[in-house]
């Protein structure tokens, strides 16, 4: 079946359905990982995004049931130069195709993603559309009436879409804490942004019980759990827009409370300490992002998913300070905060898909929560 992606400056590229038949908008953006295509699929923060693959090949290993990331995939379509129709992995469980269509989604291939890429590096990310219903050249009258839908469109409301309804609690897969057996274990409270799973495996096997809140969580509901930690997970859209939220985090933050944030969880701690955020161009997501830490004197390569960053100079010096950047464009990728037992990364240490280099950071999160028990003399 023919297919066409729709662009929102008017370009036209055709190319084949997968997944399933129709019309579907959203922000076209592109990945840059080889692999973790299916943790890509299912991560939360591409929620209201038309995601393009820029690894010409996708499918390869097949699609199973322990890689994903969430409980469905949460963007508005999928963009392939090829959809591998054998996948050849013992792991293996069903076809790109058969996954999609499972799940509701709209995708396309046999387009040139390097053209499509270069178009959205150039110009920034831009809303588009995939159809099976009409072919634009030859129907321009039912392109020109779906432009209009293609331009409105914007990513609102996604925090509130992807959260979960209720909380629930993962127990620890360990008793060892920081090389140490222990009777009880930490015990974290986990605010969903938009988490992926593998937050909370990390969690888990470093001896953590998880309570997995919903976004709107208030700071009395957490006061109410006794918590030993809290983290921040990642999650999709606009950071500025969850004006409640974030006045919640604050209120949080300001019981001292040891906290890591992700992702979204770093931008929102960021604008609850009264900095300010900014969309990027085409943004950062992929598997192989260079970020350098001046105080470890260190470049670490990250898996990153986002499309907005945090201005560190606009946040206040009694306040905090940046403690990793982009080795490519300077950007800010992590805070440290004097105000608060806090500390955030833009990047996702949990990787999945994506490279283990900075996982330690689960070390260092359950090292504070030590040490504001007084189990250890500092973190």
């Amino acid at each position: 079946m023919q297919s066409y992606l729709i662009l929102a400056n008017g370009q036209v590229f055709r190319g084949q359905s997968i997944g399933c038949p129709g019309t579907t908008i959203g922000e076209v953006v592109f990945a840059t990982g080889m692999v973790g295509f299916e943790e890509t699929l299912t991560d939360p923060s591409y929620y209201g995004q038309i995601i393009t693959q820029t690894y010409p090949l996708i499918g390869n290993y097949g699609m199973n049931s322990e890689d994903v990331e969430s409980g469905k995939i949460w963007a508005k379509g999928y963009i392939v130069r090829e959809a591998c129709k054998t996948p050849s992995n013992f792991r293996s469980e069903e076809t790109l195709d058969a996954f999609l269509k499972k799940n509701g989604i709209i995708g396309i291939e046999g387009i040139d993603t390097r053209s499509l890429t270069r178009t959205l590096r150039e110009s920034g990310v831009m809303n588009g559309a995939i159809t099976t219903e009409f072919d634009p050249d030859a129907e321009p009258e039912k392109k020109a009436a779906l432009m209009p839908a293609i331009t409105a469109y914007a990513v609102t409301e996604a925090v509130a879409t992807v959260t979960c309804a209720a909380p629930k609690t993962f127990e620890p897969t360990t008793n060892v804490i920081d090389g140490r057996e222990v009777e009880t274990p930490l015990h974290v409270a986990l605010l969903d942004l938009g988490c992926k799973n593998n937050i909370v495996r990390c969690l888990q096997k470093r001896g953590c019980r998880v309570t997995v809140l919903p976004g709107t969580a208030t700071a009395a509901e957490l006061a109410a759990l006794n918590p030993d930690g809290l983290m921040l997970s990642n999650g999709p859209g606009d950071p500025a827009e969850n004006v409640g939220i974030i006045a919640n985090i604050k209120e949080m933050l300001d019981t001292g409370i040891p906290t890591f944030g992700i992702c979204l969880g770093h931008q929102l701690t960021a604008l609850a300490a009264g900095a300010k955020t900014c969309k990027l161009k085409y943004g950062h997501r992929g598997a192989n992002q260079p970020v350098t830490s001046p105080a470890k004197q260190r470049t670490f390569i990250t898996s990153q998913n986002h499309g907005y960053a945090v201005m560190a100079d606009t946040l206040p010096e009694a306040v905090g300070k940046m403690s990793y950047f982009n080795a490519n464009d300077g950007t800010c990728e992590g805070m440290d905060y004097f105000k608060w037992n806090c500390f955030t990364v833009q990047f996702h240490p949990e990787a999945n898909g994506g490279p283990k280099d900075t996982e330690f950071l689960f070390d260092e999160f359950v090292k504070r929560m030590l040490a504001a028990k007084g189990v250890i003399n500092d973190a």
